[in-house]
């Protein structure tokens, strides 16, 4: 691998691929990074020491693996595609800090993956270029699931970065804003052109932080209720809270209950969801809470 640094990233890509005859699957959102400066900001922003632990989620053929190796006590890298799993454990068969799972990092236990393979390390964090289609849903489970992370450094479509980093009243602002917010400080590292790729995306890219909270962004009794309120507040945008709600909370109550549910939090029902902040969220989610107990 150490060939790497010699070439060019994007020659060695190509080389790589046309020596174990790769044909790259756009079912899989396969789009390998070649550009070094943005390698280099996505291992500088995970904030990585001698003692950290990395899971990286999608490797392709290992040029961030690499890097995050050289910084990292110890990288696990899941890789969905099995044609990848013997190309990379080749390339790397002479760094003993780097582990290959063939896995769906949807299905994937992480848990024991840590436990595994992460047991001897300070700090864990996980680093992924994410296809779009499973942006979210990788997203979603890395923050529910509770992980005993430090933080999440992902590169992924420009469009839904914008939603993790936005703020109330915008158009990019919605129930995946909520709940990363709700679990995480977001921020924006670097936009990504499409021609830093192999093969090239028809779109740009982004990097996002998501620094992990000790404790969620706000307290709310019961969570469960609080991001059905989220949901159910985005779920028809152009109506007002006060429909919204009656329309996607699914519940026996009346809109008068709802509308005085509102009013008790100090909420406008005739504002859209789009406008309340976490804050907001909460002081409903403890109104209902309490009105229902």
């Amino acid at each position: 691998m150490q060939a790497m640094k010699q070439k060019t990233i994007s020659v060695r890509t190509r080389e790589i691929l046309n020596q174990y005859g790769l044909v790259l699957k756009k079912s899989l959102g396969q789009n390998f990074l070649t550009d070094p400066y943005v390698l280099e900001k996505i291992v500088q922003a995970a904030d990585l020491t001698n003692h950290s632990g990395v899971i990286e989620i999608g490797p392709g053929i290992g040029a961030l693996t690499e890097k995050l190796a050289d910084v990292a006590k110890r990288v696990v890298a899941i890789e969905i595609d099995q044609r990848l799993v013997p190309v990379l454990n080749e390339l790397f068969k002479e760094r003993k800090n780097i582990d290959v799972i063939h896995g769906d990092a949807l299905k994937v236990d992480l848990h024991q993956v840590i436990t595994n393979h992460l047991a001897d390390v300070d700090t864990v964090h996980v680093v992924a270029n994410l296809p779009y289609y499973v942006t979210s849903p990788i997203l979603v489970r890395l923050l529910e699931e509770r992980l005993p992370l430090k933080n999440i450094v992902v590169m992924i479509q420009k469009e839904v970065a914008d939603r993790l980093t936005a703020t109330p009243g915008t158009k990019d602002y919605g129930s995946l804003t909520i709940l990363v917010q709700y679990f995480a400080v977001a921020k924006g590292i670097a936009r990504v052109p499409g021609h830093v790729f192999v093969p090239r995306p028809q779109v740009d890219s982004a990097v996002v932080k998501l620094e992990i909270r000790e404790t969620p962004a706000v307290e709310v009794a019961d969570e469960k209720l609080f991001f059905k309120l989220v949901r159910a507040a985005f779920g028809q945008r152009r109506k007002t809270l006060l429909n919204a709600l009656y329309a996607g909370l699914h519940s026996s109550a009346t809109k008068q209950e709802i509308e005085q549910w509102l009013t008790s939090a100090g909420i406008d029902p005739k504002r859209r969801g789009e406008t309340l902040n976490l804050q907001e969220f909460a002081a409903l989610t403890e109104v209902i809470h309490s009105a229902n107990g």
